[in-house]
């Protein structure tokens, strides 16, 4: 990481230069740590036993960091010079899915590929390595100090804009601004972006997925989440989009699969792109989250799930068009019930009420506190005012989970972007984001049926209808109506009266201006026009109040930074998908009284689930091979038989599944994809009791590639030896 305001010195990470740095943790295995934080707390790793050097680990451009990148939603590592990358069968599911039809069903049989018959993800999908994390706080903020409100919000992001775009004069480059401890620094984050992405090896989704959602979060866990992409360039070696011409990427490092034993107390060490944690939030927001976010979204996705049932019941190719869609929904719902019963068990609302109330207290004591004490009341307010149309807000933001209802509002928005200047253009609409728009746009034949989108339409529509009447919008109104009775006919007309289900027609009005649109006589472009000013208005209203919270909130986070380092304790910033390291221990843990879990799974516990029903339904091959117990070289000597998951207690969130986790020399011994179901709620609070986080073990990653569904040719490519 460096600091553009200092002397360049050349790729390696300068000291981050935040309040936030300390020379000790408060719990040993507490901490989603920036990797220029790494070396001040170096004591701390050498003592949970990393035998590297922690200086090291501050480079980007050095393994095992440089070998991590972002992976779709989610984390891979590359594992060979040839740009093979390791992540989890559910990061990848939408490329499998993408592949897959009911003849072809790539996600009940697996695939194994040559390197000739590697399949191109979806157009959209992208792996990115990050190569470079520099602050800019000064260029940021500089044209916003003095402002308030809309006004603070447009300076930061016009200056975000004008970083990025210097940034991505370089080819292939994809950059972005975030902020650290919500407006106290800016970082400009620069990442190679691939766009050539493939699909090598996928174990069956009785697999990969194995336990479905009723393991989803749970403990033991039985699940071979793992899946091999391959990423691909042009061949002068530059990022290009898919084309037979071609050629492997060339990682700058790749790590190395382990072939050593795994057992409890073993150090272990992970590195990934965490989405976002949120511990640090005012005690409201940590209220509001316990009291209304979280048992909201529960209702709204089993709406959405139910009705997605309903409508593909019988029809298998619809099931698969929409598994992704319903995987993704799936996750959320578990996620927002266990996040919601974690927070209660610890007293989160409580807990988080006396620590402010604590940092308050300690702050009143200071001096010159009248200030900061003035911008948290008022930040407080503006949190407060959010409230009062936030049901509305929310069934709003779901529209997004349409396809061809949301690229006709897509369609509409572009238009109008595109009689800006590019700089002025919202973000994700410029010109660098037009190759996505596009890619989502070609992807939507994939994932799409009317008689389900309509249906899933309808279901958020009379929910909105049945809001109050200061929550309604006239533009919503004209389109929907306001009588639930008359819904379906309502959205029938709209559906009937368009063609943007088929792909040339999207992506012809992709090229558009405002007045061809206007003027045409497709239903849902004309039904997304009248839409868009109310959507630009709640659009307005939000970053009103985004650009007050990001001029507030430094003064609360200062506030809680110094109180933290004078209770003695450390201070890590909240995860923003950005790269962090956490560090810990192959870890058993009791959940109650009278359960203790072990950290090790073996292939017993495949066959004790086993029902023959899904998500219990072990492939046939994969029970024959258990029962045959030809283990090899990847059996465990210890307990005698064929590992699967493991459990430590690292730290880890959303964003985390598909990250490698190392051990003490840096090489993969795991393969994050999931926290145990007492932990959901780390996003928000980090508890020791119960914090715990589950891995692929990569012996079983080897043992299904060498016996069960053979990748020699890939086994190899690793590095890794066949039995």
């Amino acid at each position: 990481m460096t600091d553009r305001n200092a002397p360049r010195r050349g790729p390696r990470l300068a000291a981050l230069a935040l309040a936030a740095g300390t020379a000790f943790a408060a719990h040993a295995d507490e901490g989603m740590w920036l990797p220029a934080q790494l070396p001040e707390i170096a004591a701390q790793l050498r003592e949970a036993g990393f035998e590297g050097d922690p200086a090291e680990l501050a480079d980007l451009t050095r393994p095992p960091l440089n070998a991590v990148v972002r992976v779709g939603g989610g984390t891979g590592a590359f594992v060979s010079g040839d740009g093979l990358l390791l992540t989890n069968h559910h990061v990848a599911f939408g490329v499998i899915q993408y592949n897959s039809s009911a003849e072809r069903d790539l996600i009940a049989n697996g695939y194994t590929a040559t390197r000739a018959d590697e399949l191109p993800a979806n157009p959209d999908y992208r792996v990115r390595v990050t190569t470079g994390f520099d602050r800019v706080t000064d260029e940021v903020l500089e044209g916003a100090r003095g402002k308030t409100g809309r006004d603070y919000h447009d300076a930061v992001e016009s200056a975000r804009k004008a970083l990025v775009a210097e940034c991505e004069q370089v080819p292939g480059n994809r950059c972005s601004v975030v902020d650290v401890h919500y407006g106290m620094d800016f970082y400009l984050v620069t990442q190679l972006e691939l766009r050539d992405i493939r699909l090598a090896y996928a174990p069956p989704d009785a697999i990969g997925g194995y336990g479905g959602e009723i393991d989803n979060f749970m403990w033991p866990r039985h699940s071979g989440d793992f899946t091999l992409l391959r990423a691909y360039v042009g061949p002068d070696g530059r990022p290009a989009d898919h084309s037979p011409e071609n050629v492997p990427y060339t990682p700058p490092a790749h790590l190395q699969v382990s072939t050593a034993a795994v057992a409890e107390g073993d150090f272990a060490m992970l590195a990934g792109y965490p989405g976002r944690t949120f511990r640090h939030r005012m005690a409201s927001e940590f209220k509001q989250q316990v009291e209304w976010q979280l048992p909201s979204r529960v209702a709204l996705y089993d709406g959405l799930l139910d009705t997605i049932a309903a409508r593909t019941d019988g029809q298998p190719e619809l099931k698969v068009r929409y598994a992704s869609t319903v995987a993704s929904l799936e996750n959320g719902l578990k996620r927002a019930r266990g996040e919601l019963e974690g927070l209660e068990r610890s007293n989160a609302v409580e807990v988080r009420a006396a620590e402010e109330a604590a940092m308050l207290a300690w702050l009143r004591q200071q001096g010159d506190a009248a200030p900061i004490l003035a911008d948290i009341e008022a930040a407080q307010a503006v949190l407060a005012e959010a409230t009062a149309t936030r049901e509305r807000d929310q069934l709003v933001a779901t529209l997004g989970r349409t396809e061809v209802f949301d690229a006709a509002l897509r369609l509409q928005r572009l238009a109008l972007e595109r009689g800006k200047p590019d700089a002025e253009r919202e973000s994700g609409y410029q010109l660098r984001d037009e190759p996505l728009i596009r890619a989502g746009l070609e992807r939507v034949q994939r994932r799409y049926a009317e008689p389900v989108e309509k249906a899933l339409l309808a279901n958020l529509v009379r929910q909105y209808q049945a809001l109050p009447a200061d929550q309604h919008l006239p533009e919503f109104d004209r389109v929907f109506g306001t009588d639930p009775a008359a819904v379906e006919q309502r959205i029938d007309a709209l559906y009937a009266g368009s063609t943007l289900d088929e792909a040339p027609v999207r992506l012809g009005w992709m090229e558009a201006d405002p007045a061809a649109l206007a003027g045409s006589g497709d239903t849902l472009l004309q039904a997304a026009a009248t839409l868009l000013p109310a959507l630009l208005r709640i659009e307005d209203e939000a970053k009103a109040r985004e650009g007050e919270l990001l001029r507030l909130r430094p003064s609360y986070m200062r506030a809680l930074v110094d109180y933290t380092h004078s209770q003695g304790r450390a201070f890590y910033p909240d995860a923003n998908s950005t790269l962090r390291v956490s560090y810990g221990r192959v870890s058993t843990l009791q959940p109650r009284d009278g359960v203790v879990y072990e950290p090790l799974t073996t292939v017993a516990g495949i066959v004790e689930k086993h029902t023959g029903e899904a998500p219990f339904d072990a492939p046939e091959r994969l029970l024959q091979a258990i029962a045959a117990g030809d283990f090899g070289n990847t059996a465990d000597a210890v307990l005698g038989t064929q590992t699967v998951n493991m459990l430590t207690n690292l730290d880890t969130t959303g964003g985390n599944s598909g990250s490698p986790v190392l051990d003490a020399n840096g090489r993969i011994i795991g393969l994050n994809f999931d926290s145990n179901w007492e932990s959901v709620s780390a996003s928000w609070m980090y508890d020791p009791r119960y914090k715990r986080a589950i891995h692929v073990d990569m012996r079983y990653m080897r043992w299904l590639m060498d016996k069960v569904y053979p990748a020699h040719h890939l086994l190899a490519e690793m590095g890794l030896p066949v039995d």
